[in-house]
C-alpha cells in the first residue's frame, strides 16, 4: 500500500500534514474461535505493526507525531507515563532513528516482572528518565523539565500521555479508513463494534472520527478504561474526536460534516480493578484464554483487561450477535 489512507481521500494534506511510514499496512484481521459464547469474535492484530525496536497501536501514532516534530524544528520530544510505559518506549526508539532525542517523565504503577523488564527497556533506550512519581509531582516539575530540555531558545515538543494529541489520532483516524477498506475487500464482515482498552484516549477517539468518515455507520466503538489518572469518559474522548476534525479542516481537509456525540461511544471500567498497572483476576484468565486459544500475546495492564471486557460483555449479551472486533495494541519485541 502506497501512502496513507488519509492523504489519498484529502489530498490536500499531503504538504500540510506530513507523514513518516513506520510499519507494513495493513495489519491482519481473523476470526477468534472458541473464545466468546454467542458472539461473532474478530481480532485486528495491531501487535506487529511497527518495523524498529516496538510495535503496536503506539507507533501509528508516530507516524504522524515525529514528522511534527521535525516540520517544527524541535530536536527534543517530552512526554509522559507510568514506570512502564509502551508509549514512552516507543517514542524513544523511533525517535532515536530520527535524531531526535526524549526525555520521560515516570509515574509510579504497580511493580512486577513486566514493568521491571520494560525499565530496563527504557534505560537502553536512550531516553533521559525522570522519575517524578505522581501527577502532581509531575506538573509541578514540568517548568523545570521543559527548561532542562530546551535545545537554545527552543522548548522540546511535548506529548500528553499516550501520544493522545490531535496529531497522534490521526493514526487511529488511518486505522479506521484501513479497517473499512478490509470490511470492503471481504476480509471480515462489517462490526457491530470495535472494542479497544483506552489509556489516554487517543485510540479510541481516532477510531471515532476515523470510522465516520469511513462510512462505517453501524461500528460503535468501546472503550475499556485501564488509566484512574485521566479523564477518560465518553466525553473526553468525543472533545479529543472534535478536536482532531477541527486540525484536519484547519489544515486543509475537504471533510464533510460529521456529528459525533458521547452516544457514539461507550466507555466501561468495570474492569480496571484497582487502577492503573494493578493486574485483575479477569484479565490473567482472559492472557491465558487468548494464549492457549488464540495464540495471542496479551499483557495485563492494557490488552487482558480490554480482551476480559470483550468476553464478559459477549456473555451478558451486551454485545448482542457481533460481529465484534477486539483490537490487539500491545506489540513488544524480542530481544529488547
Amino acid at each position: 500500500m502506497r501512502g496513507p489512507l488519509l492523504h489519498r481521500r484529502f489530498p490536500q494534506l499531503v504538504t500540510s500534514l506530513p507523514y513518516l511510514p513506520l510499519g507494513d499496512r495493513p495489519t491482519p484481521v481473523r476470526e477468534l474461535t472458541g473464545l466468546a459464547h454467542g458472539v461473532s469474535l474478530w481480532c485486528k492484530d495491531e501487535s506487529g505493526f511497527g518495523s524498529g525496536g516496538w510495535g503496536g497501536n503506539k507507533i501509528r501514532k508516530l507516524e504522524w507525531i515525529l514528522p511534527d516534530v521535525q516540520r517544527r524544528g524541535t530536536r527534543t520530544i517530552l512526554t509522559v507515563g507510568g514506570l512502564g510505559t509502551n508509549w514512552g518506549l516507543a517514542t524513544a526508539l523511533y525517535a532515536r532513528e530520527q535524531g531526535l532525542t526524549t526525555a520521560l517523565a515516570l509515574i509510579d504503577q504497580p511493580v512486577d516482572d513486566h514493568v521491571r523488564a520494560q525499565l530496563e527497556r527504557l534505560r537502553r533506550s536512550g531516553a533521559t528518565l525522570h522519575f517524578t512519581r505522581t501527577k502532581n509531582r509531575t506538573i509541578a516539575a514540568a517548568p523545570w523539565l521543559f527548561l532542562r530540555h530546551a535545545t537554545g531558545r527552543r522548548l522540546p515538543y511535548f506529548l500528553p500521555a499516550g501520544g493522545s494529541a490531535p496529531v497522534g489520532t490521526l493514526g487511529y483516524i488511518e486505522a479506521a479508513l484501513e479497517l473499512a477498506a478490509q470490511v470492503a475487500d471481504g476480509a471480515l464482515p462489517e462490526p457491530s463494534h470495535v472494542v479497544t482498552a483506552v489509556g489516554s484516549g487517543g485510540t479510541a477517539a481516532g477510531l471515532a472520527l476515523g470510522l465516520r468518515l469511513a462510512g462505517l455507520r453501524r461500528t460503535r466503538v468501546v472503550g475499556v478504561v485501564v488509566n484512574h489518572t485521566l479523564q477518560l469518559d465518553a466525553q473526553a474522548v468525543v472533545t479529543l474526536a472534535r478536536k482532531t476534525e477541527r486540525l484536519l479542516r484547519r489544515r486543509g481537509a475537504n471533510l464533510p460534516p460529521i456529528q459525533i456525540a458521547p452516544d457514539d461511544v461507550t466507555m466501561v471500567r468495570d474492569w480496571l480493578g484497582p487502577g492503573y498497572g494493578y493486574a485483575t483476576p479477569q484479565a490473567l484468565e482472559a492472557q491465558r484464554l487468548a494464549a492457549d486459544s488464540a495464540h495471542m500475546e496479551l499483557e495485563p495492564v492494557y490488552t487482558a483487561k480490554a480482551l476480559a471486557a470483550v468476553l464478559a460483555m459477549a456473555a451478558d449479551g451486551r454485545l448482542g450477535t457481533g460481529p465484534v472486533l477486539f483490537l490487539h495494541t500491545h506489540g513488544p519485541r524480542d530481544g529488547l
